[in-house]
């Protein structure tokens, strides 16, 4: 049995901490150094920690967003390796029961599950059950357990009970079946054993050399016996011979088929005791209950498998345990959730309260318990190529200045890898993982198992952000011991895997190894630190929460040794190779130039140590007798091709395989050469290089390795130089570049070097700049000044140039400079001493010294006096003639002079400023007060105005504004005198835009007040006309009812009611302005309209006339014969009255679109049209009433007359027509009145045939069908009129009285109003869903779709009202009527900050209150009390 851990009997206590570094600044920028450096102290330790100085703080560039990953599921009980040898235990136990027709249940022990693996473990420790019974040591088997002392001597008892129960049949079954398979297996060797003798006598004495030669090449190994082939035909290899395909397992066959065998007992053979016989349920064989061991006391109530059966399930290989990936897709944000969840929960406490040492006892606690099913996720080894790198690259987006330090940083583990210094630089493929870093998400609890890295390279982990992980490391040294007691504490794991440890998939209590003598030590990474692992240092750990780290492995010099023993170890663990180390050392070799010196010592000396082991394995086979070679490029072959037969090691120096003349044969390492048992003759020897090649790459190696002494000797000669002797600064230079790029290491010497070409690049620098200023015109501003040298410094430098190790250029350019600069100082010394001095004398100095670029004291001071006369010249120009200077100039101008240095000439021009400044402003301020003045000015006074500041300076502010006011006054004043004459007649439209030019004008305009009453005039007229003709909602304007329509036969569509006075209707189109001056031309194209309206409603009658009728119930249209659907749109109203019409018979139908308006009768129009002619103002819709009228009266005129002729009038009469008539002419003075209000809606009148009666006659009617066809041309002509005539109902009442439409079938009223509101209820339901779907989540993001939408489009219309300019269109009220007046009110709303007339949305000034606030009907907020009950709110 393997050792526990329960032999430990403490809690969890923490290992000894591992080392902290913190480099510095300077320290840290040389990652392979500065961990060099640290390594001697933190490899005794495993593990190490690095925190970075404190600005090194590089941005995380992983995409949050498209970051999508599948975790791995970890069960935390199956993690540790003593509790996953307990779990195997109890499913073996659980399936030999479930087999035996029972289910396993484990006894409960003083309120504790039984441990069935340690009960057996301590059972089989004291000598067995028999021994245990027969010595009654039960009790000592309890308290070995761990129970009370106290209960021992009671639960002894217990525990033989159940052990007697559950395990001793398992371990009986278990022994005689151990006893079974080893007789057979002995008896199964000695028949192969025989077998072998037979063939080899029976082969020795007919076989030629040639035979047996190729008998001996195939007793390779057992290993080889792929590589030999069979037969003549295709080689197929592995091939077993025909006589080992025929053998058995030592049984002999018997062909015999025995029909009753299958009834008798498989142990005695015996067919009694039928009662007490069972018959497998797997092989259907039969055993005695009696027969079986042990044997069983009654018959199993389920199914029940006979020990043949039971083995092969007990006994199958548990299968290789590892980590099965979650079903769900996570983001970062959900996964982060989902872990934060369970942290909280699990623990139940806020985040922040839960301390890492409770969550630190609490995992190894959970780990070592059996019956904790703790199961966690864990996002590991996510490939930075597919997910992106937290570290930002060269492909990372929105990177700042900033963060281009963090992508060249050695610390960015993208870079780390391939540093110069780094072995795994040289290595093409990117290894993911490896070479690539890896992403890890973790949870808590969620964990990374002991395991080494891959060749036994040092690794780096970052934790970019989130809670902590815990680390546990193993020292290099004991890495050993480290596997030989996992191994021994978990043999069964082993047993079954015996690679486990590679897979990463089981965790020991550090606790356990630390008890068997192997140090471990712990680490906690918090955010922003590295963890670094050393060569061969196990580790593991687990995180602490929600985080995000990556890692990535990397290969300082010293690696290589260490690399080599791992590729032997590698070999005899039979373990693939990442990647071929031998391939390495050789690329490297062959390109010695671009390895660094430390690299290419240490890449020396593995290669000679290669070189040296491969000249004496191919000696060895040269002596052995192998003669055939072929060179073989082995880095062109697939990687399953290239691995030896036998260690699975991949090749590439040299390998051997068996001549057969195929490509695709396995190959073997020469190593394994003297374990083969094959003739050398029929080998090959494949290699690489031959030995003189690798003698060149040797060579290379070396020379590049000792050039380091050549270049110290040189730089030690050049640095010793004086005088003349010195060298060139270019070739100084040289030698540090060669330093650099071939990495020479660190000395005193490379130091000095790299001092003298840091001073003499910068001294060169100086005088290269130096000298290249000389002559060039600098500018006046100085930006550079606190850069330049003084003359003090100017001559230490010449001095120091003279000292250098080496010889600078532009060295005598700065001797050439610094005698000019003494010229300089004395000329400006003698200029600045003079009193009186003219301007283009003292520049001309200036611009002399500025071209020197020396910081020179009287530069500054010729300068100053520069400003001066240049301010003074100035001055005096604006004062000689200030006519078009502005006042941010005269200001701008006064602030200079404030700024120069005091002197007299510049007092005075300071004082003469000030007075024309002031002059300036008081003239600004009196034209503020004109432009805000209440009541305006007149134009006379602001004429004036202009006048006073045209005489002060033209560059006023606000002189260009009253200039403009005047001259758009003037205009408009000429304009509004035009229109004011008597033979003028303008247009609504002409006077409102003149109006609104007006209003903002700052200046009084006398006729602004007429000419605003008469468009309020013209405005409430138009109102009260379109109250009296337009129905609620409809979607035609006042001008498109009463023109004739043009839309006649099209689609149209729904839309707002235009009401903009601009509106130009198609009739009015095609005139131009001096046809639209002439009333006859305006009649004319109203007749014109006419007909083509009654050409188009003729066309479309014929059309649908001849459209099938559909069986369905329709609701045909009186004028345009168009059919629709009862629920599509209203019924027709119905008149009031006791007597109800039954169909549509009674009842005239007109579509919406025929019947666009109320259509008042006549009357009500005439007191309109006497209304128009008392206005001043032309009206499109006046006009088009007029023509209406004149249309509608004229048409009366012909039906009075063909209603007059005696067959028509006898068929009125006989339809009582005349009589009611005349009763409904006594009744027109009520009805006009009426409809003069407005309140008569003459869809009754169309739609009912007389007001007197609601039932027709049932009388019939027989006229000519000529007559009858005038009537119908007369009727839809009278239809056609947007006003109601008594004469079109008696036309139609004619018309439904002759035969041919009395025998036509109408629908009912009753099932249309049936089907109409079965229509409305059905809308009402698919409301409701559409309700429903919006409270879904797709709904609501629909619904927030569409109020962005919405949303714009305000913000469109409101940015088109600003783009308008004018402000007649500031008011937002869709239905704005543009209010005139001394004062018109406004208020603005408080949450769209839109601009409304009071008047416009039925307000009143003392409705609104300064302390309150508003909001308009678009806003959906409406304060109490601040709008009447009749006002519209709605200004959408």
């Amino acid at each position: 049995m393997t050792t526990s851990h329960h032999e430990y009997d403490y809690d969890f206590v923490p290992p000894a901490e591992a080392p902290v570094f913190s480099p510095k600044p300077e320290e840290f920028k040389d990652s392979l150094a500065y961990i060099e450096k640290i390594r001697k102290i933190a490899e005794n330790y495993g593990i190490c920690k690095i925190i970075p100085p404190e600005d090194w703080k590089p941005p995380f560039a992983v995409d949050i967003d498209k970051l999508k990953f599948t975790p791995r599921i970890q069960r935390l009980n199956e993690l540790e390796a003593h509790t996953r040898i307990k779990l195997n235990f109890l499913d073996q136990v659980a399936k030999f029961w479930e087999l035996q027709g029972s289910s396993l249940k484990i006894p409960i022990v003083e309120k504790r599950a039984l441990d069935l693996f340690t009960l057996k473990k301590y059972v089989n420790k004291l000598g067995g059950m028999t021994k245990i019974n027969s010595e009654k040591r039960w009790t000592s088997v309890a308290a070995e357990m761990g129970y009370s002392a106290q209960n021992c001597s009671k639960i002894g008892p217990l525990l033989k009970s159940h052990y007697e129960r559950i395990l001793y049949p398992l371990d009986v079954f278990e022994k005689e079946e151990a006893a079974k398979a080893k007789e057979e297996k002995e008896l199964r060797t000695q028949e192969l054993e025989k077998q072998r003798k037979e063939d080899k006598k029976s082969k020795s004495g007919n076989l030629t050399k040639a035979e047996k030669a190729e008998e001996d090449s195939k007793a390779f190994s057992k290993e080889l016996q792929r590589l030999q082939f069979y037969g003549a035909g295709p080689k197929l290899p592995g091939l077993p011979s025909q006589d080992k395909m025929e053998k058995t397992r030592g049984v002999k066959l018997n062909f015999e088929y025995d029909p009753l065998a299958k009834y008798m007992c498989q142990n005695c053979g015996k067919g009694d005791a039928e009662e007490q016989m069972l018959l497998c349920d797997g092989c259907d064989d039969s055993y005695h209950t009696f027969c079986l061991m042990p044997p069983l006391t009654e018959i199993p109530q389920g199914d029940w498998r006979c020990p043949k059966c039971v083995l092969a399930e007990v006994s199958k290989p548990m299968e290789a345990f590892g980590f099965e990936q979650a079903q769900k897709e996570y983001t970062l944000q959900s996964f982060g959730e989902m872990a934060d969840q369970f942290k909280s929960d699990y623990f139940n406490m806020p985040l922040h309260l839960i301390p890492m040492s409770l969550v630190e006892r609490e995992y190894w606690r959970i780990l070592d318990n059996i019956d904790e099913d703790v199961m966690v996720e864990y996002g590991a080894d996510l490939h930075t190529m597919d997910h992106g790198s937290g570290f930002p690259t060269h492909g990372s987006k929105h990177l700042s200045e900033d963060d281009h330090e963090y992508v060249k940083s050695e610390w960015n583990l993208n870079n780390l890898p391939v540093v110069p210094n780094s072995v795994l630089k040289h290595i093409d493929i990117d290894i993911s993982g490896m070479k690539v870093p890896w992403l890890y998400v973790g949870m808590c609890f969620s964990t990374f198992c002991w395991h080494v890295e891959d060749h036994w390279t040092p690794s780096i982990n970052y934790l970019h952000w989130g809670e902590p992980k815990t680390w546990y490391g193993v020292p290099a040294k004991y890495a050993e011991k480290a596997e030989e007691v996992m191994r021994s504490s978990a043999s069964e794991l082993f047993e079954y895997q015996p690679d486990l440890l590679h897979h990463i998939v089981t965790t020991m209590n550090p606790n356990v190894l630390a008890a068997h003598g192997i140090p471990v030590y712990r680490m906690d990474q918090y955010a922003g630190e590295f963890i670094i692992t050393f060569p061969r240092a196990y580790h593991a750990g687990f995180n602490h929460g929600f985080n995000m780290a990556e890692a990535v492995n990397f290969a300082p010099p010293d690696w290589l040794e260490i690399g080599r023993k791992c590729v032997e170890h590698y070999s005899l663990m039979r373990r693939f190779c990442v990647f071929c180390h031998d391939e390495l050392i050789c690329k490297m070799a062959t390109r010695p130039e671009a390895l660094t010196l430390q690299v290419a010592a240490v890449c020396y000396k593995d290669l000679l140590k290669m070189v040296e082991h491969e000249r004496d394995m191919r000696a060895e086979l040269v002596n052995a007798g192998v003669r055939n070679a072929e060179r073989e490029a082995f880095e062109l072959l697939p990687e399953d091709e290239r691995q030896c037969a036998l260690c699975k090691t991949t090749c590439f120096m040299s390998a051997l395989t068996v001549v057969n003349g195929r490509d695709d044969q396995e190959i073997v390492c020469l190593r394994h050469f003297k374990s083969m048992d094959v003739n050398p003759s029929n080998l090959i020897l494949r290699y690489r290089y031959t030995m003189d090649e690798l003698a060149v790459l040797l060579r290379g190696l070396k020379a590049h390795a000792e050039s380091y002494d050549d270049w110290m000797v040189k730089v030690r000669s050049a640095l010793d130089a004086r005088g003349e002797n010195r060298m060139e600064f270019a070739l100084l230079k040289d030698f540090y570049t060669q330093a650099l790029e071939k990495k020479y290491p660190g000395s005193e010497l490379l130091l000095a070097l790299q001092t003298v070409v840091e001073e003499a690049d910068k001294c060169q620098m100086v005088a290269h700049q130096l000298s290249s200023t000389q002559g060039k015109v600098r500018t006046r501003l100085g930006a550079d000044a606190k850069y330049r040298l003084t003359v003090e410094e100017l001559e230490l430098f010449v001095n120091q140039l003279e000292t250098l190790p080496a010889k600078v250029s532009g060295q005598e350019g700065v001797c050439e400079l610094l005698a000019n600069v003494t010229r300089f100082k004395e000329e400006a010394s003698l200029l600045l001493d003079r009193e009186k001095v003219e301007l283009d004398e003292v520049q001309q100095c200036l611009e002399r010294g500025e071209v020197l670029d020396i910081f020179l004291p009287e530069v500054q001071r010729l300068r100053a006096r520069v400003e001066q006369l240049e301010w003074i010249k100035e001055v005096m120009e604006v004062l000689d003639d200030p006519s078009e200077i502005s006042t941010d100039t005269l200001t701008g101008l006064e602030q200079r002079g404030c700024n120069l240095k005091p002197r007299a000439e510049v007092e005075s021009g300071l004082s003469r400023l000030r007075g024309l400044r002031v002059t300036m402003d008081q003239w600004e301020a009196q034209a503020a007060n004109c432009l805000q003045a209440s009541p305006k000015s007149s134009l006379e006074e602001v004429e004036r105005l202009v006048r006073d500041g045209e005489n002060i300076s033209l560059g006023l502010p606000s002189l260009e504004k009253l200039r403009e006011a005047c001259r758009k006054a003037k205009e408009w004043w000429a304009r509004a005198e035009n229109l004011q004459k008597p033979e003028n007649y303008p247009y609504l439209d002409t006077l409102e835009v003149l109006v609104a030019r007006g209003r903002p004008l700052p200046i009084r305009l006398d006729p602004l007040a007429q000419l605003e009453t008469q468009v309020a005039a013209a405005r409430a007229w138009r109102e009260r006309t379109a109250r009296v003709f337009l129905k609620k909602n409809s979607h035609c304007n006042l001008m498109e009812v009463l023109s004739p329509r043009y839309d006649i036969g099209t689609e149209r569509k729904r839309k707002k009611r235009t009401e903009e006075a601009n509106f130009r209707h198609p009739i009015f189109l095609g005139l131009s302005a001096v046809e639209l001056s002439d009333p006859q031309e305006i009649v004319n194209a109203f007749k014109q309209a006419e007909q083509e309206e009654l050409n188009s409603m003729k066309e479309i009658r014929a059309k649908h006339g001849i459209k099938e009728k559909k069986d369905a119930v329709m609701l045909e249209c009186e004028l345009c014969l168009d059919e629709f659907p009862p629920g599509s749109i209203p019924l027709p109203r119905l008149p009031s009255g006791k007597s109800k019409p039954t169909s549509l018979r009674e009842v005239k139908f007109l579509c919406p679109n025929c019947l666009r308006s109320r259509r008042p009768r006549l009357e009500t129009i005439l007191s309109l049209l006497v209304s128009l002619q008392k206005l001043t103002v032309r009206l499109p819709e006046g006009e088009a009433l007029q023509c209406l009228t004149e249309r509608a009266m004229a048409w009366q005129d012909r039906a009075r007359t063909i209603l007059a002729t005696p067959d028509i009038s006898q068929a009125l009469k006989k339809l009582s027509i005349q009589s009611r008539e005349e009763g409904n002419e006594n009744d027109s003075p009520a009805t006009e009145d009426n409809s003069a209000d407005g309140t008569t809606d003459s869809e009754s009148e169309t739609s009912t045939p007389s007001r007197g009666r609601s039932m027709m006659s049932t009388e019939q009617v027989d006229l000519p069908k000529k007559t009858i066809s005038m009537l119908e041309d007369l009727l839809v002509e009278g239809d056609l009129l947007e006003v109601s005539l008594d004469e079109v109902s008696h036309i139609w009442r004619l018309l439904q009285a002759t035969p041919q439409r009395r025998n036509r079938i109408y629908p009912e009223i009753d099932s249309l109003e049936a089907e109409l509101v079965a229509a409305r209820e059905e809308k009402k339901r698919e409301k409701q869903r559409k309700r429903e779907k919006l409270e879904t989540e797709e709904g609501k993001e629909e619904r927030e779709r569409r109020k962005l939408k919405k949303k714009k489009k305000e913000e469109k219309r409101r940015k088109e009202k600003e783009n308008t300019g004018d402000s007649e269109d500031d008011c937002s009220a869709s239905k704005c009527k543009r209010p005139t007046g001394k004062q018109v009110h406004w208020v603005q709303c408080d949450n769209c900050s839109l601009w409304f007339h009071l008047f416009c949305i039925g307000l009143k000034p003392q409705h609104i209150k300064e302390d309150e606030e508003f909001y308009c009907g678009g806003c959906g907020k409406h304060r109490r009390g601040s709008r009447k009950p009749d006002s519209d709110m709605d200004t959408d």
